[in-house]
């Protein structure tokens, strides 16, 4: 399964159906009222003219498209959630092109405009709906006689995992169980088909071409061990499953899915919805680039500052642990005198006097952390999300608190809550605290949160409180 293949195909044909689409609307609007498109109206773009409407008009599907969340797991939808999308994007495009024609057109009646706004629905829904299920069903066809399939590897060898491939193959299509991880003596599944055990993890996901884990262990009990395995499953960007039994060791609204008559309990798929996923990504790029922009200004005053200040360069960068557990440099402005931590990382306190006067100023109005935007624009970072670590301390936080890895499943970002409600942290056990609140918020992101949490950065900014 090609999934890159797969999203160009919606892509295209998208496109496709857009272009028939507006060719049977500009027909349909001179046929009835000889009305030119977009006449005398020069709001958006500078002509509008036939051939500038054929540009902007597919330009404009595909935008709101991407903002429903529909080009974010292509693969994944069901055929509701394909209706639904398609008529929630086909309404909200019609009704943009409507007040966007509205303006441009000679007074006519209303009656024509709502009929005009019905034909429009109509034509975008049915097209894109058509070409969409199409293709839908092409993946489903492809996915029953196994042309497409996902690869699935159980780990855990005992009785429970012997069922779970045998109820997977049964009603499950879409999966192919390649085979079995030991992760210990227990075995209950045929020799052969245990691919090796968990210390060969690695190779075996390369080496079968694995997109989804499902961990049965036998011991529900077993925490560590689990969590040992999550942070091993991690770093692959695949699916990881569990069973059942194994949620309430895991944060009480995980997602629950059904395969076949198996519930499975996902702790890859983020609790915000897609459409809500691409909104806030897409923010993340506006904020970031207008931030960047208005704030360039400060940046260079600021840039003369530090050069004053102290010896040095003006920014540091230092690798810290992203998404998936991949490591990124993060960005910020220099705020401790050189040779501050040689070689041995230490954690920062409000006294403490590795910090120059000027890097005071800018911590205490969270003023160092403006090149982030740099690391949000690049996609390593979101505006909101837990504050990305060190290697160094992860491995101490672990220790004690080893659900950290579930932290890997979304982006980091540049506040959260843990760090309005924490601040610096000096100390792993406020760091423990402040992961505990990056749970929380993970377990409840939506829009509506970050608005939340940025209204509180801003009065941290604002008061000064940033230390």
């Amino acid at each position: 399964m090609n999934k890159n293949r797969l999203l160009q195909k919606y892509l295209t044909f998208d496109v496709f159906a857009s272009l028939i689409v507006w060719v049977l609307f500009v027909i349909f609007r001179k046929t009835i009222n000889n009305i030119q498109i977009f006449e005398g109206a020069r709001i958006f773009i500078p002509s509008y003219d036939y051939l500038t409407s054929v540009l902007f008009f597919p330009i404009c599907c595909l935008f709101v498209h991407y903002l429903s969340g529909f080009y974010l797991h292509p693969y994944k939808k069901s055929r509701i959630n394909l209706i639904f999308n398609t008529l929630a994007s086909s309404a909200i495009i019609s009704i943009s092109v409507f007040f966007a024609i509205k303006l441009g057109d000679v007074v006519v009646s209303f009656q024509y405009f709502y009929y005009s706004l019905l034909v429009l629905f109509s034509l975008l829904f049915g097209f894109t709906y058509f070409i969409r299920a199409v293709i839908f069903s092409q993946v489903r066809n492809n996915f029953k006689i196994k042309k497409w399939t996902i690869n699935t590897l159980i780990i855990g060898t005992g009785n429970n995992a012997l069922k779970i491939a045998n109820d997977l193959e049964k009603h499950a299509k879409q999966n192919t169980v390649i085979g079995f991880v030991a992760t210990h003596k227990q075995t209950g599944v045929p020799p052969e088909k245990i691919l090796g055990n968990i210390t060969q993890i690695a190779n075996i996901i390369e080496k079968y071409n694995i997109q989804e884990t499902i961990i049965v262990l036998d011991n529900s009990a077993d925490e560590i061990q689990l969590f040992k395995v999550i942070n091993l499953l991690f770093k692959f960007n695949i699916s990881i499953q569990f069973t059942p039994r194994l949620y309430e060791i895991l944060i009480g609204s995980a997602k629950i899915t059904q395969k076949g008559i198996i519930p499975l309990v996902s702790i890859t798929n983020p609790s915000i919805s897609d459409w809500e996923s691409s909104i806030k990504r897409f923010s993340d790029i506006i904020v970031s680039v207008i931030s960047l922009i208005i704030l360039s200004p400060f940046m260079v005053y600021f840039v003369i500052k530090i050069k004053l200040d102290s010896k040095g360069p003006v920014f540091y960068r230092q690798e810290r642990i992203g998404r998936l557990g991949k490591p990124f440099n993060i960005l910020k402005f220099r705020t401790m005198y050189m040779g501050s931590e040689n070689g041995t990382p230490r954690l920062s306190s409000s006294n403490d006097d590795r910090i120059t006067p000027v890097g005071r100023i800018l911590r205490k109005y969270r003023i160092d952390e403006i090149p982030q935007f740099w690391n949000i624009l690049k996609g390593d970072m979101s505006l909101v999300g837990p504050r990305p670590e060190r290697r160094f301390y992860i491995n101490q936080i672990i220790e004690e608190a080893p659900y950290y890895c579930l932290l890997y499943k979304i982006r980091p970002g540049l506040t959260s809550w843990g760090p309005i409600k924490i601040g610096y942290s000096d100390t792993i056990e406020k760091m423990i605290e402040r992961l505990n609140y990056d749970i929380i918020y993970m377990d409840n992101m939506s829009l509506v949160e970050d608005f939340k949490i940025l209204i509180y950065t801003f009065e941290i900014i604002f008061r000064g409180k940033g230390v």
